[in-house]
């Protein structure tokens, strides 16, 4: 893991086409931006997760349908 130390208002870039600004910190809490091509899904950790449950459950229900 790379840790880094940011302050508001400058970025890490992860190769050539995505950019994570620091926008504001507030206490414990900091708001970060993220650019990036569309064809890449950015989302929370939290979200990531329950999409990955989600598709491996339509994954069972379709081989239990089709007997796969």
């Amino acid at each position: 893991m790379l840790i880094l130390t940011r302050k508001v208002g400058e970025s890490v870039l992860i190769g050539d086409d995505i950019s994570i600004t620091v926008l504001s910190v507030r206490g414990n809490q900091i708001k970060l931006g993220v650019q990036a091509p569309k064809e890449i899904s950015v989302h929370r950790e939290e979200i990531y997760q329950q999409i990955k449950k989600s598709k491996m459950n339509l994954l069972m229900i379709y081989h239990n349908y089709y007997g796969l």
